[in-house]
């Protein structure tokens, strides 16, 4: 089948027809593509992860990552993974020319990365984490440090991972204490552990460079004392070889998913010599660190797209084949001298497939918005419009993380129920990826953390700056959706959702104004579903009013239908998923503060 995880078709329509790459590609930073070499890069990793990816995703779920000996073991095809990704340039392709990158536009490798997640979501990880750290010390390191580490990451020949998570601490970063203690030398001592550190070891690498937070000894208490340390598996010993550096593996989480992708506890510094050298300036750590995580969640709502996309096409590809049960005749009733029907024609299974489309279609809209701000950010001339594309980045970031990983599990789910009782059997494949699609609204800060970010921070941010510079985007979209008039309707939709935010703000905001924070901020995943939704909605509108111009000038059949697909999809959204958002504004403007209580007996 086609679309056995990825639609290659859906996702150049989208770059080429939505968010018009090429115009990016127009750009001097991007000279060196055009179209061609996109495409031929886009059906190069296709056919990477057809052959080296998607066949073994079964496999890494049966024969997990394990801990022995010190040591984590991964499934031995990542040997040829890790190899074959290397020489592609799938880590060097997001860096810069200068530094020996491949200097590929954003919205290029977040299509990439979709590609190989949708095929098997075990393995990227490996390579997204490797990428960031590697850009971190690209940004803040010494040209020592990046000689050092940094081409040998890029060709994957070392791994790199980001280490922020303590057993005391969690999510409260204000809470590590991992001490790095000054030396006379260039070095620091470092002292501590973490958990939960993605991709933190395994057999095929012949290094590790960690980026560790940690508090130098003596520093402020808080997020204001934490810098940032490079701190090898195994260090320098000379100018061409390298000794252990005290870091040791403790052990190896066991999840109900993603169990090719290892999740390791590491330790520093037990017997006194674990070296780490400070990366940019001191008590500046989380600010560099940020960095990463940002591309980091960005890349994880990738991944939960990737997963759904996934799901979907492995329950559409069930429902197109199996028979069960009959329709209903003009009576009401089923005539069972007929043969059975394909479940597929039968409406709720096609709600649940439209459901799924909508979200995943949706979703990767949304991916390919955020990287567009990012090569613009990149690429613009003007002091102001660089800011302007920061700021709108900034505002979508954690709602780019959240919508695929909290709807994506919805997504998913429905893929389960369309299978039914074989849904719940190891023998197909939507079960694991229930399993697999899980972590995501956990990795890179919990769907709450994103929640109170988006409206804590990013809603309110100088004055609101970076949201009137969204109303205008969304403005720009329901304009040229104005053009067609049977998209007149569902443009006035979006219309009245935006006045709806504006409700919703004016009514929440006199609480931060107040200074009665937990108020404000009590129904934050509310808002973040509230909000996501309509950005989701901006994203169809989008869809089907690309689709509708093309429509317009070509009326072949197989055109016809795909590009027919999407506006009945936005018609779908718009009408199961998009009236939500008046429930949800009810909530959040709401008097009754139920969740603000001390009254622990009331559970």
């Amino acid at each position: 089948m086609k679309n056995e995880y990825v639609d290659i078709d859906t996702l150049k329509f989208l770059l080429y027809e939505v968010h018009e790459t090429e115009k990016i590609l127009a750009e001097d930073r991007y000279s060196e593509y055009d179209k061609v070499a996109v495409d031929i890069f886009i059906d190069a990793v296709k056919k990477f992860s057809d052959t080296a990816l998607f066949p073994f995703i079964k496999e890494m779920d049966e024969q997990p990552s394990y801990f022995k000996d010190g040591k984590i073991h991964v499934h031995p095809q990542f040997e040829h993974i890790f190899k074959n990704a290397g020489e592609m340039g799938l880590v060097a392709a997001m860096f810069d020319f200068d530094e020996g990158g491949l200097q590929m536009p954003s919205a290029i490798l977040q299509a990439a990365f979709y590609i190989m997640e949708a095929a098997n979501n075990h393995v990227p990880g490996y390579f997204g984490l490797t990428a960031g750290a590697a850009n971190l010390i690209v940004s803040f390191g010494n040209q020592t440090l990046k000689d050092t580490y940094v081409p040998k990451m890029m060709d994957l020949s070392w791994g790199g991972t980001m280490c922020l998570t303590e057993p005391q601490a969690g999510s409260s970063l204000s809470d590590i204490t991992t001490l790095a203690t000054p030396t006379d030398t260039d070095h620091y001592l470092i002292k501590g552990q973490k958990i939960f550190i993605s991709a933190g070891d395994h057999q095929f690498a012949d290094n590790f460079v960690h980026l560790v937070l940690a508090r130098i000894k003596g520093a402020p208490a808080g997020t204001k004392g934490v810098s940032l340390f490079v701190v090898p598996k195994n260090r320098p010993a000379d100018t061409s070889s390298f000794i252990a550096n005290d870091v040791a593996i403790a052990g190896e989480f066991e999840k109900m998913g993603q169990k090719g992708y290892c999740t390791t506890h590491v330790v520093f510094g037990d017997e006194g010599d674990c070296r780490g050298w400070l990366l940019g300036e001191a008590h500046k750590g989380l600010s560099y660190m940020f960095q990463l995580m940002n591309e980091a969640r960005i890349g994880t709502g990738r991944m939960g797209a990737a997963i759904a996309a996934a799901a979907y096409y492995s329950s559409l590809k069930y429902a197109n084949e199996r028979p069960q049960g009959r329709k209903l005749n003009s009576t009401g009733k089923k005539n069972t001298e007929e043969s059975q029907t394909l479940i597929i024609n039968h409406p709720d299974v096609k709600r649940m497939l439209f459901t799924q489309k909508a979200i995943v279609e949706g979703s990767l809209s949304l991916i390919l918005e955020t990287a567009n701000y990012i090569d613009k950010e990149l690429t613009s001339a003007s002091k102001e419009e660089k800011e302007n594309y920061h700021l709108l980045l900034e505002l979508l970031t954690p709602i780019t993380k959240t919508y695929p990983a909290e709807q994506g599990l919805k997504s998913t789910s429905e893929a389960v129920q369309i299978l039914g009782g074989y849904g719940f059997c190891f023998d197909f494949m939507p079960q694991q990826y229930y399993r697999d699609i899980r972590i995501i609204s956990l990795y890179e800060g919990t769907t709450g953390i994103q929640s109170l970010d988006l409206l804590g921070r990013k809603i309110t941010m100088q004055n609101g700056k970076a949201l009137q510079l969204l109303a205008a985007e969304i403005q720009q979209a329901i304009s040229a959706a104005n053009a067609h008039s049977d998209l007149k309707p569902y443009a006035q939709t979006l219309t009245e959702n935006l006045s709806l935010v504006q409700k919703v703000l004016g009514s929440l905001m006199p609480h931060a104004m107040s200074g009665n924070y937990e108020r404000f901020l009590a129904d934050a995943s509310v808002f973040m579903e509230f909000f996501s939704t309509i950005i989701i909605g901006w994203q169809w509108l989008k869809m089907a009013t690309a689709a509708k111009g093309h429509l317009a000038i070509e009326k072949r059949a197989q055109s016809e239908s795909f590009y027919t697909s999407k506006v009945h999809t936005m018609q779908f959204f718009y009408t199961y998923e998009l009236v939500k958002t008046k429930a949800l504004a009810e909530i959040l403007m709401n008097d009754v503060q139920l969740t603000i209580t001390d009254n622990k007996d009331l559970f």
